[in-house]
Parts: C-alpha cells; structure tokens; sequence
C-alpha cells in the first residue's frame, strides 16, 4: 500500500485563516486529562501545543501539583483540579466532574503522562466511550486501551458521528495488536491501514516517516521532521496540536496529518536555530508561530 506524501499545500489547504467575527467559542473546547507527580511536563507540554495549535479554549483535568506548574507556565489554560489517586495520578473518583467537563468540549485529549494505572484505565473507559466529541488518544491512554484489549474488551469509542483519534509510537502500537515491535515495523503503512480500518478510527502510527491511516482507507505519510524529536515530550505536543486542530472544525484525519506535518516541519525549522541535539520539544512552538504567520493563519 503506497501512502500519499503530505505536503505544505494539504495542510494549508484544510487550516482556513480565522474569521474578522470570531471568538473563542469559535475555535472549540479541548478537554485534557494530563499528568501525574511523575510526569507533570507532559500536560504542559500537551495544552500549548493545543493553544498553539488555534484552540480557544483548553482546560487541563489534572492533579494539583500538575494543574500548579501549568498555570504558572500557561496562564491561557483553564484548569480542572481532581483528586490523587494511589499512582500519583487522576484518581478515578474524578470521573463524575470530568463526565461534566466533557459535556462542554469539542475534543478530548487524554493521556499523557497520566500513568499506567488502574485509575487511568477507569478513566479511560468512563470517559471516552460514548463521547459526544472527538477523542484523542496518547501514552498512558493507548497503554490503557491496550490493557483493555488483552483482557478481551473492546476499544472505547465516542458517539457515533464523532472521530477517534489514537497516536501510538511502534511500542505502544504492538502492545495494542498483541504483535512483537519488528512486525509492526516491518510493513507499517499495512500495519496502520489494516488497525485503522479494523478499529473504525485514524491511527497515526509515529516514527521515521510517520504515518496517518483513516479508517475509511486513506493514508498518508509525512517527510517533515528529524532526530531531533526522539526525546521525551515531543509526542505530548503534537497529541495536544492534533487536539487543537480538530478542536478548530478540522475531521480527525485531517487534523492528525495536518499536525504531524506542522509538528515535523516547525521541528525542521528549531533545528536550524538550535541543533537536533540541542533542541527541545517546548522549543518548536516558537516555530510553529512563525510557519502560522508566514501563511496568514
């Protein structure tokens, strides 16, 4: 199967300059469930890539050393303190006044840096089956849904009509089709497809060439991009700018290679400025900013 090439052109095609009349309510509600005591960049780094990416409005669910270290980073982003659970994440107990969050957004975004726990799966499995809103799905929340999986249960999945939207890295993609990492390598524009269309969602499986599989049979393949994404947190800013994106009106697929092309390109851009080894994931925003403004957006 032969992926079609992303280019400048595609993503600027589907990502429209904004109206003279907007307004926050314009550009969507991204609901982000992020962090733990271990992992508090990872929201951080998950709700700016969203801003970044054009959303109006993100409120981060979180606990309350995280939801403390974003908003002294992020003032931009609304904040939803819940309870610690015994992992050092969002402790299920949450999931009430998340389900009340989530009546509101336009996307949910979950996982990053949560935590492998039984909470988080809890989490997952109250929150995003039957979403009224589209579902985004990174890190903790794949390893979640990979459990959930090998225990023989379905993928959650958000009401009909709205897009779910899974990121997997190849570890995480094998742990979410039982298959050893070199298979999934080994053909991954088939191993995308076939999970895409098997599942019923978009599957952006990441790497070298990263790839967009639709569940309707599209397939894309990105060449933006460089080694100097391959450290922590790079995968947490492009889920919260695919987050962004969709937020903005755009279909879940498109708003996954639209990101992954951003997110490669802008990285192309800090490497200039700063060198693979020396940049950072946090740093490319600054240069996502400047590839917006170049074309009016």
């Amino acid at each position: 199967m032969q992926p079609a090439a992303i280019c400048e052109s595609f993503v600027f095609s589907h990502i429209p300059p904004r109206p003279a009349e907007s307004h926050k309510g314009s550009f969507g509600r991204v609901l982000l469930a992020a962090g733990s005591r271990r992992y508090r960049g990872a929201a951080g780094l998950a709700a700016e890539g969203a801003l970044r990416a054009g959303a109006g409005l993100v409120t981060l669910a979180a606990i309350e050393p995280v939801a403390a270290a974003v908003a002294a980073r992020l003032p931009e982003c609304c904040l939803l303190p819940c309870p610690e659970g015994a992992g050092g994440g969002i402790s299920a107990a949450a999931a009430d006044a998340l389900l009340a969050e989530r009546a509101k957004a336009t996307v949910l975004l979950m996982g990053p840096g949560m935590g492998d726990t039984p909470d988080t799966r809890a989490l997952l499995c109250a929150l995003a089956e039957a979403a009224p809103c589209t579902v985004v799905l990174d890190a903790d929340a794949l390893n979640a849904a990979a459990a959930l999986r090998a225990a023989g249960q379905p993928l959650p999945r958000p009401a009909a009509g709205h897009d779910l939207v899974l990121t997997p890295h190849p570890g995480e993609m094998a742990r979410l089709t039982g298959l050893p990492v070199a298979a999934i390598q080994a053909d991954r524009p088939g191993a995308a497809a076939r999970c895409a269309a098997q599942w019923g969602c978009t599957v952006v499986l990441k790497g070298h060439r990263t790839l967009i599989a639709a569940p309707d049979g599209r397939l894309w393949q990105n060449d933006t991009g460089n080694p100097g994404l391959a450290r922590g947190g790079s995968g947490d800013v492009l889920a919260g700018m695919t987050a962004g994106l969709a937020a903005c009106g755009l279909p879940g697929p498109i708003a996954a290679a639209c990101a992954v092309w951003l997110h490669g390109a802008a990285a192309d851009r800090c490497a200039l400025r700063l060198g693979q080894y020396g940049m950072l994931p946090h740093d490319l925003l600054a240069d996502l900013g400047a590839l917006f403004a170049e074309h009016d957006r």
